[in-house]
Parts: structure tokens; sequence; C-alpha cells
């Protein structure tokens, strides 16, 4: 069993390796909830239904109510606009700023085994749990607060599931994550023809866990929760300087920053008035506040007038995603589902940082599939906007914000297109 999970591990490893290189996607709070097409089609309401492979993610408790080898995978298409607008009075005003790094594709992939009459069951996933990449101009206004910001961000994820009667499971798993992260602002507000940066990349692992719990007290409703554990990054890489107008020459120095990815729980309830109908509600909580203070801790000499370890501030704050998802199911296998989210702001104004231009959100979704005796298939379309921000009397996250004098104070606005394909094969 243990050779068999391997086996499809190591096929499934290549294309979640890829996609994370061309991650792109800047999912605001930095957390990417679209995992399954069929789940994602539901609103992500799944974590009391948790039917396929993806319950790994959703609720790994789950897949004790798969049988045999179960393979599913896919794909996460996206197209983001967002934008930014200068406060009125600055000098900039009446401009709009869009990021540039506005296409993504995020692949996923999860297998199961559930060995003949065991109450055991076994899963593997292969996943991005968080992720983003933003590039604004160099021109905004806010250019020495940030500029470009970029996370990826894979987990492994394998899951033990029990079953303890029909209709009651329960799961744990243990999540080994690796991360690289790459952040850079201007030095200097002024426009020059030199550059002028300060950059700093890192990557590094970590390990966590995750728990799950399914119960379906009566035939028409069905009870899930599922949890996950923090997780902390030592980014370590190095850090890069450069100023000539201020004389200082390019320069790099070995560093490393700690940071402390959040806990999140989720909780649902699924109601299934006849066969034909699942409908379910989801409260999604995500801890933003480990992101307080993150210190960059360099050796060596900075160059004068830099300091040894600065700080960024974040101040990131705890936000919830209301989840709601219907699915009607039909002959022959097909479904057809619609779903709603609510997702708050993460992002408080007192210091808002245009890298994770955070507000509170609206998505909607549609998607059809179907699961056949062999193979099954979801397509998904999913419309997300966010309501224009308006930031004020914010204060820089970073020194060279600080010392610029800027702000991110403006108004932000966001618009998301998206498909998700999703097949799997159960044998």
């Amino acid at each position: 069993m243990a050779n068999m999970i391997r086996c499809h591990a190591s096929r499934l490893l290549p294309i979640i390796l890829w996609g994370v290189s061309a991650l792109n996607v800047s999912a605001n709070g930095f957390r990417l909830a679209s995992q399954d097409g069929f789940a994602s089609a539901r609103g992500e309401a799944f974590v009391a239904t948790a039917d396929n492979p993806s319950a790994i993610y959703y609720n790994p408790a789950g897949i004790t109510q798969l049988q045999g080898n179960n393979i599913r995978g896919g794909i996460y298409g996206i197209h983001l606009n967002q934008t930014y607008m200068p406060t009125n009075g600055a000098f900039n005003a009446g401009n709009t700023y869009r990021n540039s790094d506005d296409l993504a594709a995020v692949p996923q992939g999860f297998y199961v085994y559930t060995p003949k009459n065991s109450p055991m069951s076994f899963g593997l996933g292969l996943y991005a749990p968080y992720g983003g990449s933003i590039n604004w101009p160099d021109d905004t206004g806010f250019q020495t607060v940030a500029t470009h910001g970029s996370l990826e961000y894979l987990r492994f994820n394998p899951v033990i599931a029990f079953q303890f009667f029909p209709g009651f499971s329960l799961a744990g798993g243990a999540m080994a994550d690796y991360g690289n992260i790459d952040l850079e602002s201007k030095l200097s507000s002024f426009p020059s023809p030199y550059a002028n940066f300060y950059r700093f990349k890192g990557d590094g692992w970590t390990a966590g866990y995750n728990l799950g719990l399914l119960w379906q007290p009566v035939e028409q409703v069905s009870v899930g929760a599922t949890f996950r554990s923090t997780t902390t990054i030592t980014m370590q890489g190095h850090t890069e300087f450069e100023w000539l107008t201020a004389g200082i020459p390019y320069t790099t120095l070995p560093a490393q920053a700690d940071f402390k990815f959040p806990m999140t729980a989720v909780f649902g309830l699924s109601y299934r008035p006849t066969p034909k109908w699942n409908l379910e509600f989801d409260a999604d909580y995500t801890d933003w506040t480990s992101f307080g203070t993150v210190i960059i801790k360099q050796q060596g000499t900075p160059p004068p007038g830099f300091a040894q370890n600065p700080a960024l501030t974040l101040n990131w704050q705890a936000s919830w995603m209301y989840e709601f998802g219907a699915t009607r199911y039909f002959d022959d296998g097909w479904h057809l589902s619609a779903g709603y989210v609510y997702n708050e702001n993460s992002v408080p104004d007192d210091f808002y940082s245009p890298l994770a231009a955070d507000m509170n959100r609206h998505f909607f979704s549609i998607g059809a599939g179907r699961k056949g005796k062999r193979f099954d298939f979801d397509l998904t379309y999913q419309f997300g906007y966010g309501p224009a921000h308006t930031v004020t009397g914010s204060t820089p996250s970073s020194v060279s914000g600080l010392i610029g004098g800027q702000s991110a104070d403006g108004t932000y606005k966001f618009l998301s297109q998206a498909v998700l394909l999703t097949v799997g094969v159960h044998f």
C-alpha cells in the first residue's frame, strides 16, 4: 500500500511543482481556498460533504466515504484585475495603476486509498494553500512602501482517517510545507534613471498538522469540521541594496526572517432534503494575527544609514469566510452546483500593504460535472469582486516607506474571473 501511494505521488509531483513555479495569483491575504472544481462550484462549502479525494484539503475525515483507489487533480486558472487610485490631492491623483501580474494557473492533486472492508482510509495531497504575486509600477506614490511581492507555497499532506461507526469519522494528517518569498521596495521616492531598491529573498521548510471530523447523525444532515495548525517558515536567503544616486553600490547580505502562517478552522452543516439536493453552509476562520511584525535579520554590515535588522510591520487581523453552496443531482451521474462566498478583509488600514491589497470581497460560482463508474470531472466558473476600498491615515509598513514619507493611502478595487477544471479516476 505504501508503495502504491508513493507511485501515484510521484506522478502528481512534477505537475504540482510546475504550477507552483508558475504561480502568479494575488490571493488577498495570500490564502488559496479554491482546491477543487466541485467544491468551488459550491462556494467552497464542502467540509460537511467531503466526498471526493480533495477532502484531504477540505476535511480529511471525508475520505472514509471512498472505496478502493481514487485519484483527482485539476487546475485553477484565474485572471485578476486589481487597481489603485491615489488619494485626492496627491501629485498623481486621477491616475489609475494596475497590478501587472494578472494571470495564474494553480494545480492540485489528491490520492486516496481505502482497503476493502477496512474502516481506515489513507490519502496524500499535493497543493498550494497560500500564494500570490503582485507587481505595481514604480510611480504609484507608494513605491518606497512596496513595489513587488511574491509568495510560492507548496504543501505535502499525507492523512489517515478512521470510521468508528457508519456516519462518524475522524482523521489526522501531517503537513510538510515549502515556502519561497520575494519582497521589494524602492529606497527613494524621487524619479531617477539609476536603480534604487531594497529586496529580501528567502525560502525554507516547516511542518504542521491537520485534523478532520465528519458526522452524519441522520440521513438528511451531515456535520463537518477541520483544523489546520500554524506553520512557521524561517525564510533563509539574502537582502539586496542598490542606490547609486546616494552612493550605495549593489550590495547583498545573508539574511533570514520568520513568517508564521495562520491557523485555520472550518465548521459546516449540510442538509439533504432529498437524495437529489445538497445544501451546505460553512464558516471558515483564518487567524491572520500570526502576521504581526517580521524582523529581517541580516549578517554582515549593511550600507551606512541602513538598519541591521529592519522590521516589516503587518499587524493583520483574523477574518472569516462565509460560504454557501447548493448541488442538484441528476440521472446518470450528472450534477449542477452554485455557490457564494463572503470574504472578510484581513489587512487593516493602519499598516495597509499594497502587496496584499485586501478588502471585503464577494465570490459567485456555478459549475457542472459528472461522476461515472470509472471517471469523473467538474468544470466551474467563478466571479469575484471587491467594492472600492479607500485607505486613509495608514502608516508605512517598511522603514523605507517611513523615510520616504509615503503611504499606501488611496482607493483599491478588485475583480477576478476564474475557471476550475478537475478530473478524477477511481478503481
